[in-house]
Protein backbone atom coordinates (compact mmCIF):
# COMPACT_ATOMS: atom_id res chain seq x y z
CA UNK A 1 0.00 0.00 0.00
CA UNK A 2 1.63 3.52 -1.32
CA UNK A 3 2.66 5.56 1.77
CA UNK A 4 -0.23 8.28 2.77
CA UNK A 5 0.37 11.69 1.43
CA UNK A 6 0.82 13.14 5.00
CA UNK A 7 4.13 14.40 5.33
CA UNK A 8 4.74 12.84 8.58
CA UNK A 9 8.23 12.63 10.57
CA UNK A 10 9.77 10.46 12.71
CA UNK A 11 8.74 11.38 16.47
CA UNK A 12 12.74 11.81 17.56
CA UNK A 13 13.23 14.21 14.50
CA UNK A 14 14.73 16.80 15.46
CA UNK A 15 13.30 20.33 14.53
CA UNK A 16 16.01 22.94 15.03
CA UNK A 17 17.27 26.70 14.41
CA UNK A 18 20.67 27.05 13.73
CA UNK A 19 22.71 30.87 14.02
CA UNK A 20 27.10 31.72 14.65
CA UNK A 21 28.67 33.73 16.34
CA UNK A 22 30.19 36.43 15.13
CA UNK A 23 26.69 37.22 13.62
CA UNK A 24 24.41 37.56 16.28
CA UNK A 25 26.23 37.50 19.80
CA UNK A 26 28.07 40.92 19.75
CA UNK A 27 29.66 42.42 22.94
CA UNK A 28 32.90 42.11 20.57
CA UNK A 29 35.11 43.43 23.18
CA UNK A 30 33.33 42.19 26.78
CA UNK A 31 34.83 39.85 28.70
CA UNK A 32 38.41 39.06 27.67
CA UNK A 33 37.12 38.28 23.67
CA UNK A 34 39.75 39.92 21.33
CA UNK A 35 39.60 40.64 17.39
CA UNK A 36 38.70 37.24 15.13
CA UNK A 37 39.42 37.40 11.44
CA UNK A 38 35.58 38.76 10.61
CA UNK A 39 36.22 41.73 13.21
CA UNK A 40 39.54 42.87 11.26
CA UNK A 41 38.00 41.95 7.63
CA UNK A 42 34.40 43.80 8.92
CA UNK A 43 36.36 47.20 9.75
CA UNK A 44 38.54 47.20 7.08
CA UNK A 45 37.01 49.69 4.33
CA UNK A 46 35.43 48.21 0.94
CA UNK A 47 34.73 44.55 2.68
CA UNK A 48 31.24 44.11 3.63
CA UNK A 49 28.65 45.84 2.33
CA UNK A 50 27.96 49.53 3.24
CA UNK A 51 30.94 49.00 6.01
CA UNK A 52 28.73 47.15 8.25
CA UNK A 53 30.46 44.91 10.96
CA UNK A 54 28.93 42.45 13.70
CA UNK A 55 30.35 44.64 16.22
CA UNK A 56 26.40 44.51 18.21
CA UNK A 57 24.45 42.09 15.47
CA UNK A 58 21.83 41.23 17.23
CA UNK A 59 23.13 41.03 20.73
CA UNK A 60 22.36 37.99 21.78
CA UNK A 61 25.18 37.79 24.36
CA UNK A 62 22.70 39.87 26.57
CA UNK A 63 19.12 39.01 25.12
CA UNK A 64 20.19 34.93 25.15
CA UNK A 65 17.87 34.20 27.34
CA UNK A 66 14.75 35.78 25.42
CA UNK A 67 15.89 34.33 22.22
CA UNK A 68 15.82 30.73 24.09
CA UNK A 69 12.46 31.24 25.69
CA UNK A 70 11.36 32.23 22.23
CA UNK A 71 12.87 28.95 20.73
CA UNK A 72 10.56 27.39 23.33
CA UNK A 73 7.46 29.01 22.52
CA UNK A 74 8.24 28.51 18.88
CA UNK A 75 8.02 25.02 19.57
CA UNK A 76 11.73 24.32 18.57
CA UNK A 77 13.51 21.18 20.27
CA UNK A 78 17.10 21.83 18.97
CA UNK A 79 19.56 24.81 18.53
CA UNK A 80 22.76 24.86 16.84
CA UNK A 81 24.95 27.38 18.10
CA UNK A 82 29.03 28.14 17.53
CA UNK A 83 31.38 28.95 20.22
CA UNK A 84 33.73 32.25 19.50
CA UNK A 85 37.04 31.24 19.58
CA UNK A 86 38.40 34.65 20.77
CA UNK A 87 35.85 34.63 23.11
CA UNK A 88 37.27 31.65 25.05
CA UNK A 89 40.66 31.71 24.17
CA UNK A 90 41.48 35.28 23.11
CA UNK A 91 45.05 34.21 21.63
CA UNK A 92 44.17 31.10 19.94
CA UNK A 93 46.52 29.73 22.51
CA UNK A 94 47.25 29.02 26.15
CA UNK A 95 44.47 29.22 29.10
CA UNK A 96 40.35 29.95 28.54
CA UNK A 97 38.93 32.66 29.80
CA UNK A 98 36.27 31.73 32.02
CA UNK A 99 34.10 34.46 31.41
CA UNK A 100 33.81 33.49 28.11
CA UNK A 101 32.48 30.16 28.50
CA UNK A 102 30.51 31.22 31.46
CA UNK A 103 28.86 33.04 28.49
CA UNK A 104 28.18 29.03 26.92
CA UNK A 105 27.64 27.63 30.32
CA UNK A 106 24.78 29.96 31.06
CA UNK A 107 23.57 29.27 27.10
CA UNK A 108 23.49 25.85 27.56
CA UNK A 109 21.97 25.97 31.05
CA UNK A 110 19.03 27.76 29.47
CA UNK A 111 18.78 25.64 26.56
CA UNK A 112 18.43 22.53 28.57
CA UNK A 113 15.81 24.13 31.17
CA UNK A 114 13.89 24.79 28.15
CA UNK A 115 13.61 21.19 26.94
CA UNK A 116 15.81 22.13 23.91
CA UNK A 117 18.92 19.93 22.83
CA UNK A 118 22.18 22.42 22.18
CA UNK A 119 24.49 21.61 19.10
CA UNK A 120 27.83 23.36 19.37
CA UNK A 121 29.46 24.02 16.79
CA UNK A 122 33.55 24.91 17.59
CA UNK A 123 34.22 27.02 14.17
CA UNK A 124 32.21 28.75 12.29
CA UNK A 125 34.65 31.15 10.32
CA UNK A 126 36.09 32.95 13.32
CA UNK A 127 39.73 32.35 13.68
CA UNK A 128 41.26 34.61 16.31
CA UNK A 129 43.49 37.30 14.55
CA UNK A 130 46.58 36.47 16.31
CA UNK A 131 46.69 32.80 14.77
CA UNK A 132 45.50 34.36 11.66
CA UNK A 133 49.03 37.10 11.56
CA UNK A 134 51.13 33.53 12.30
CA UNK A 135 50.01 32.41 9.27
CA UNK A 136 46.05 31.02 9.72
CA UNK A 137 45.00 27.92 8.33
CA UNK A 138 47.46 27.81 5.76
CA UNK A 139 50.11 27.10 8.16
CA UNK A 140 50.00 23.42 9.79
CA UNK A 141 50.27 25.27 13.51
CA UNK A 142 46.74 26.48 12.79
CA UNK A 143 45.22 22.79 13.32
CA UNK A 144 47.34 22.12 16.47
CA UNK A 145 45.89 25.18 18.28
CA UNK A 146 42.41 24.34 16.81
CA UNK A 147 42.74 20.61 18.67
CA UNK A 148 43.65 22.26 22.06
CA UNK A 149 40.76 24.48 21.50
CA UNK A 150 38.59 22.00 21.21
CA UNK A 151 39.94 20.24 24.42
CA UNK A 152 39.24 23.07 26.39
CA UNK A 153 35.30 23.52 25.51
CA UNK A 154 35.00 20.17 25.27
CA UNK A 155 36.04 20.15 29.06
CA UNK A 156 33.95 22.77 29.75
CA UNK A 157 30.69 21.39 27.86
CA UNK A 158 30.82 18.11 27.63
CA UNK A 159 28.94 17.23 30.60
CA UNK A 160 26.14 19.07 29.45
CA UNK A 161 26.29 19.27 25.31
CA UNK A 162 25.47 15.96 23.49
CA UNK A 163 25.98 17.04 19.96
CA UNK A 164 29.49 18.11 19.04
CA UNK A 165 30.49 19.55 15.30
CA UNK A 166 34.08 20.31 14.69
CA UNK A 167 33.90 23.00 11.80
CA UNK A 168 31.02 24.78 9.71
CA UNK A 169 31.61 24.61 5.79
CA UNK A 170 35.57 24.23 5.81
CA UNK A 171 35.04 24.94 1.98
CA UNK A 172 34.06 28.88 2.48
CA UNK A 173 36.58 28.94 5.09
CA UNK A 174 39.91 27.83 2.84
CA UNK A 175 38.70 28.52 -0.88
CA UNK A 176 36.56 32.05 -0.17
CA UNK A 177 38.77 33.15 2.73
CA UNK A 178 41.89 32.39 0.93
CA UNK A 179 41.40 31.73 -2.58
CA UNK A 180 38.28 34.39 -3.72
CA UNK A 181 39.08 36.95 -1.09
CA UNK A 182 35.61 37.27 -0.29
CA UNK A 183 35.18 36.14 3.30
CA UNK A 184 37.81 36.99 6.11
CA UNK A 185 40.71 36.83 6.07
CA UNK A 186 40.42 37.98 2.20
CA UNK A 187 43.49 36.15 0.82
CA UNK A 188 43.67 35.23 -2.89
CA UNK A 189 45.93 32.69 -3.02
CA UNK A 190 45.27 29.15 -4.35
CA UNK A 191 48.19 27.58 -3.76
CA UNK A 192 47.49 29.32 0.30
CA UNK A 193 43.52 28.14 -0.30
CA UNK A 194 44.65 24.37 -0.52
CA UNK A 195 46.90 24.43 2.22
CA UNK A 196 44.17 25.70 4.26
CA UNK A 197 42.04 23.14 3.16
CA UNK A 198 44.06 20.60 3.99
CA UNK A 199 44.69 21.99 7.95
CA UNK A 200 41.47 22.64 8.18
CA UNK A 201 41.13 18.82 8.03
CA UNK A 202 43.76 17.69 9.67
CA UNK A 203 42.01 20.55 12.76
CA UNK A 204 39.05 18.42 12.30
CA UNK A 205 40.80 14.74 12.94
CA UNK A 206 42.71 15.94 15.70
CA UNK A 207 39.82 17.88 17.19
CA UNK A 208 37.66 14.74 17.35
CA UNK A 209 40.37 12.87 18.99
CA UNK A 210 40.89 15.60 21.16
CA UNK A 211 36.57 15.65 22.47
CA UNK A 212 36.73 12.21 22.27
CA UNK A 213 39.69 12.04 25.41
CA UNK A 214 37.68 15.03 27.14
CA UNK A 215 33.84 14.13 26.99
CA UNK A 216 31.63 10.98 28.43
CA UNK A 217 31.98 8.77 25.64
CA UNK A 218 27.99 9.05 24.66
CA UNK A 219 28.32 12.31 23.14
CA UNK A 220 28.64 12.61 19.14
CA UNK A 221 30.58 14.39 17.04
CA UNK A 222 30.08 15.30 13.42
CA UNK A 223 31.81 17.40 10.74
CA UNK A 224 28.95 19.93 8.71
CA UNK A 225 30.05 20.01 5.19
CA UNK A 226 28.46 22.20 2.14
CA UNK A 227 28.72 19.56 0.00
CA UNK A 228 27.35 21.10 -3.15
CA UNK A 229 25.45 19.37 -6.06
CA UNK A 230 27.04 19.67 -9.08
CA UNK A 231 25.34 18.94 -12.64
CA UNK A 232 26.40 19.22 -16.06
CA UNK A 233 25.03 21.94 -18.72
CA UNK A 234 25.27 18.86 -20.73
CA UNK A 235 26.14 15.34 -21.26
CA UNK A 236 28.92 16.07 -23.17
CA UNK A 237 32.25 14.32 -22.09
CA UNK A 238 34.13 17.73 -21.58
CA UNK A 239 31.20 19.05 -19.70
CA UNK A 240 31.03 15.87 -17.40
CA UNK A 241 35.02 16.40 -16.88
CA UNK A 242 34.19 19.61 -15.22
CA UNK A 243 31.90 18.56 -12.98
CA UNK A 244 34.40 15.86 -11.66
CA UNK A 245 36.65 18.39 -11.75
CA UNK A 246 34.45 20.56 -9.02
CA UNK A 247 32.93 17.72 -7.17
CA UNK A 248 36.70 17.40 -6.40
CA UNK A 249 37.17 20.38 -5.02
CA UNK A 250 33.76 21.37 -3.33
CA UNK A 251 33.79 17.83 -1.97
CA UNK A 252 36.34 14.74 -2.81
CA UNK A 253 38.74 17.62 -0.91
CA UNK A 254 36.77 17.12 2.11
CA UNK A 255 34.90 13.73 2.61
CA UNK A 256 37.89 12.10 1.06
CA UNK A 257 40.00 11.92 3.79
CA UNK A 258 37.58 12.90 6.74
CA UNK A 259 35.13 9.95 5.27
CA UNK A 260 37.20 7.55 2.86
CA UNK A 261 40.64 8.18 4.42
CA UNK A 262 42.51 9.42 1.24
CA UNK A 263 42.00 12.40 -1.04
CA UNK A 264 40.29 11.81 -4.88
CA UNK A 265 43.71 10.92 -7.06
CA UNK A 266 41.98 13.02 -9.76
CA UNK A 267 42.10 16.25 -6.82
CA UNK A 268 45.76 15.91 -6.61
CA UNK A 269 46.83 15.14 -10.48
CA UNK A 270 44.36 18.74 -11.36
CA UNK A 271 46.14 20.82 -8.86
CA UNK A 272 49.70 19.75 -9.24
CA UNK A 273 50.37 23.24 -11.48
CA UNK A 274 49.55 24.86 -7.93
CA UNK A 275 51.01 22.85 -4.61
CA UNK A 276 52.86 19.47 -5.03
CA UNK A 277 50.91 18.58 -2.05
CA UNK A 278 54.28 18.30 0.29
CA UNK A 279 51.87 19.52 3.01
CA UNK A 280 50.55 16.51 3.05
CA UNK A 281 51.98 14.25 5.94
CA UNK A 282 52.07 10.30 5.84
CA UNK A 283 50.07 10.46 8.67
CA UNK A 284 48.01 13.05 8.00
CA UNK A 285 45.00 11.41 6.28
CA UNK A 286 45.00 8.73 9.37
CA UNK A 287 44.45 11.49 11.95
CA UNK A 288 41.80 13.29 9.40
CA UNK A 289 39.66 10.07 9.31
CA UNK A 290 38.86 9.87 12.96
CA UNK A 291 35.59 7.91 12.54
CA UNK A 292 32.43 10.22 13.38
CA UNK A 293 29.06 9.70 15.17
CA UNK A 294 26.81 11.83 12.06
CA UNK A 295 27.56 14.33 9.27
CA UNK A 296 25.99 17.29 9.06
CA UNK A 297 24.85 18.68 5.45
CA UNK A 298 24.16 21.78 4.73
CA UNK A 299 22.58 23.14 1.43
CA UNK A 300 21.03 25.66 -0.29
CA UNK A 301 21.26 25.88 -4.43
CA UNK A 302 23.11 23.48 -6.74
CA UNK A 303 25.66 24.44 -9.18
CA UNK A 304 25.20 23.87 -13.32
CA UNK A 305 29.00 23.64 -14.80
CA UNK A 306 30.60 23.39 -18.52
CA UNK A 307 33.96 23.61 -19.91
CA UNK A 308 34.80 26.60 -21.17
CA UNK A 309 34.86 27.19 -25.30
CA UNK A 310 37.26 29.73 -24.79
CA UNK A 311 39.18 32.09 -22.20
CA UNK A 312 37.62 33.19 -19.56
CA UNK A 313 37.83 36.07 -17.67
CA UNK A 314 36.54 38.34 -15.00
CA UNK A 315 34.18 37.36 -12.20
CA UNK A 316 32.89 33.74 -11.67
CA UNK A 317 28.86 33.43 -11.94
CA UNK A 318 29.33 30.48 -8.82
CA UNK A 319 26.66 32.07 -5.91
CA UNK A 320 29.59 33.03 -3.53
CA UNK A 321 29.84 36.32 -4.36
CA UNK A 322 31.57 38.62 -7.06
CA UNK A 323 35.51 38.35 -7.22
CA UNK A 324 38.23 38.88 -10.00
CA UNK A 325 39.84 35.64 -7.86
CA UNK A 326 38.12 32.50 -8.48
CA UNK A 327 37.67 30.13 -5.23
CA UNK A 328 38.13 27.00 -7.75
CA UNK A 329 41.89 26.80 -8.12
CA UNK A 330 42.47 25.22 -11.33
CA UNK A 331 39.10 25.99 -12.84
CA UNK A 332 39.70 28.75 -15.51
CA UNK A 333 38.43 26.28 -17.92
CA UNK A 334 35.18 25.49 -16.25
CA UNK A 335 32.09 27.83 -16.36
CA UNK A 336 29.06 28.41 -13.58
CA UNK A 337 25.76 28.80 -14.81
CA UNK A 338 22.76 30.04 -13.43
CA UNK A 339 19.94 27.46 -12.76
CA UNK A 340 16.72 27.68 -13.86
CA UNK A 341 13.87 28.51 -11.59
CA UNK A 342 12.39 30.91 -8.97
CA UNK A 343 15.45 32.35 -6.99
CA UNK A 344 16.09 33.69 -3.40
CA UNK A 345 17.06 37.28 -2.24
CA UNK A 346 20.27 35.81 -2.53
CA UNK A 347 20.09 35.09 -6.25
CA UNK A 348 20.27 31.13 -5.74
CA UNK A 349 18.11 29.07 -7.20
CA UNK A 350 15.77 27.14 -5.44
CA UNK A 351 15.59 23.40 -5.97
CA UNK A 352 14.35 21.27 -3.54
CA UNK A 353 15.42 18.68 -5.35
CA UNK A 354 19.32 19.08 -4.93
CA UNK A 355 18.97 18.03 -0.58
CA UNK A 356 17.09 14.90 -1.85
CA UNK A 357 20.01 14.09 -4.00
CA UNK A 358 22.66 15.23 -1.43
CA UNK A 359 20.81 13.16 1.06
CA UNK A 360 21.01 10.22 -1.04
CA UNK A 361 24.48 10.28 -2.30
CA UNK A 362 25.65 10.59 1.29
CA UNK A 363 23.59 7.63 2.63
CA UNK A 364 25.09 5.46 -0.46
CA UNK A 365 28.47 7.02 0.33
CA UNK A 366 28.71 6.36 4.14
CA UNK A 367 26.04 3.90 5.05
CA UNK A 368 25.34 3.53 8.81
CA UNK A 369 26.12 7.25 9.07
CA UNK A 370 23.58 9.32 10.64
CA UNK A 371 22.85 12.56 8.90
CA UNK A 372 21.54 15.95 9.90
CA UNK A 373 20.68 18.73 7.89
CA UNK A 374 22.50 21.57 9.41
CA UNK A 375 21.68 24.64 7.35
CA UNK A 376 18.63 24.89 5.34
CA UNK A 377 17.03 28.50 4.44
CA UNK A 378 16.47 31.43 2.07
CA UNK A 379 16.89 34.62 2.10
CA UNK A 380 13.71 37.25 1.30
CA UNK A 381 13.57 41.11 1.44
CA UNK A 382 11.12 40.71 4.83
CA UNK A 383 9.24 43.65 5.70
CA UNK A 384 6.59 43.99 8.52
CA UNK A 385 3.17 45.26 7.06
CA UNK A 386 1.28 48.16 8.81
CA UNK A 387 0.40 45.87 12.05
CA UNK A 388 3.78 44.85 12.82
CA UNK A 389 3.74 41.47 11.41
CA UNK A 390 6.20 39.89 8.65
CA UNK A 391 4.32 37.68 6.09
CA UNK A 392 6.81 35.52 4.61
CA UNK A 393 4.83 32.79 2.55
CA UNK A 394 8.12 32.50 -0.03
CA UNK A 395 10.32 31.02 2.72
CA UNK A 396 7.18 29.00 4.04
CA UNK A 397 6.84 27.42 0.41
CA UNK A 398 10.93 26.95 0.50
CA UNK A 399 10.89 25.61 3.40
CA UNK A 400 7.89 22.98 2.65
CA UNK A 401 9.59 21.80 -0.36
CA UNK A 402 12.69 21.06 1.18
CA UNK A 403 11.35 19.44 4.24
CA UNK A 404 9.43 17.13 1.79
CA UNK A 405 12.20 16.23 -0.02
CA UNK A 406 13.67 15.03 3.36
CA UNK A 407 11.06 13.42 4.01
CA UNK A 408 10.41 11.65 0.76
CA UNK A 409 14.70 10.77 1.45
CA UNK A 410 13.59 9.25 5.11
CA UNK A 411 10.83 7.08 3.10
CA UNK A 412 13.78 5.72 0.57
CA UNK A 413 16.20 4.35 3.29
CA UNK A 414 17.73 7.56 4.45
CA UNK A 415 18.32 8.10 8.32
CA UNK A 416 18.36 11.61 8.69
CA UNK A 417 17.40 12.56 11.91
CA UNK A 418 17.11 16.68 12.08
CA UNK A 419 16.31 19.66 10.43
CA UNK A 420 18.61 22.79 11.31
CA UNK A 421 16.73 26.24 9.68
CA UNK A 422 19.07 28.74 8.27
CA UNK A 423 18.57 30.46 10.44
CA UNK A 424 16.93 31.49 13.93
CA UNK A 425 16.48 34.93 13.28
CA UNK A 426 18.05 38.18 10.86
CA UNK A 427 21.51 38.49 11.50
CA UNK A 428 25.21 40.00 10.04
CA UNK A 429 25.22 37.57 7.30
CA UNK A 430 29.08 38.35 6.34
CA UNK A 431 30.13 40.14 3.18
CA UNK A 432 26.70 41.68 2.30
CA UNK A 433 25.82 42.53 5.75
CA UNK A 434 22.85 43.30 7.12
CA UNK A 435 20.86 43.49 4.08
CA UNK A 436 19.49 39.84 3.42
CA UNK A 437 17.24 38.29 5.84
CA UNK A 438 17.34 34.73 6.20
CA UNK A 439 16.15 34.81 9.93
CA UNK A 440 12.52 32.79 10.68
CA UNK A 441 12.18 35.85 13.13
CA UNK A 442 12.79 39.41 12.03
CA UNK A 443 14.97 41.73 13.57
CA UNK A 444 14.62 45.74 13.37
CA UNK A 445 18.23 46.38 13.44
CA UNK A 446 17.10 50.05 15.24
CA UNK A 447 15.92 48.69 18.41
CA UNK A 448 16.80 45.35 18.23
CA UNK A 449 12.91 44.01 18.64
CA UNK A 450 12.04 40.15 17.75
CA UNK A 451 8.71 39.78 15.89
CA UNK A 452 8.04 35.59 14.59
CA UNK A 453 7.97 35.91 10.61
CA UNK A 454 4.50 33.73 9.53
CA UNK A 455 7.17 31.31 8.83
CA UNK A 456 8.50 30.76 12.12
CA UNK A 457 5.25 29.96 13.45
CA UNK A 458 4.73 27.48 10.36
CA UNK A 459 7.71 25.94 11.08
CA UNK A 460 6.60 25.59 15.19
CA UNK A 461 3.52 23.99 14.50
CA UNK A 462 5.77 21.15 12.44
CA UNK A 463 7.78 20.80 15.63
CA UNK A 464 5.04 20.24 17.77
CA UNK A 465 3.40 17.88 15.63
CA UNK A 466 5.30 16.47 13.15
CA UNK A 467 3.57 17.33 10.51
CA UNK A 468 4.67 19.82 7.34
CA UNK A 469 1.35 22.07 7.72
CA UNK A 470 -0.03 23.04 3.97
CA UNK A 471 1.30 26.17 2.34
CA UNK A 472 -1.25 29.10 2.79
CA UNK A 473 -2.44 30.65 0.12
CA UNK A 474 -0.43 34.15 -0.95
Amino acid sequence: MPEPMTQTFPPTFLWGAATSAYQIEGAVGEDGRTPSIWDTFSHTPGRTAGGETGDVAVDHYHRYRDDVALMAELGLTAYRFSVSWSRVQPTGRGPVVQRGLDFYRRLVDELLEHGIKPALTLYHWDLPQELEDAGGWPERDTAFRFAEYARLVGEALGDRVEQWITLNEPWCSAFLGYGSGVHAPGRTDPAASLRAAHHLNLGHGLAVSALRAAMPAHNRIAVSLNSSVVRPLSQDPADLAAVRRIDDLANGIFHGPMLHGAYPETLVEATHSVTDWSHVLDTDVHTINAPLDALGLNYYTPALVSAASGEVKGPRPDGHGASEHSPWPCSDDILFHQTPGERTEMGWTIDPTGLYDLITRYTREVPGLPLYITENGAAYDDKPDPDGRVHDPERIAYLHGHLSEVRRAIADGADVRGYYLWSLMDNFEWAYGYGKRFGAVYVDYASLERTPKSSAHWYGEAARTGVLPPVPAV
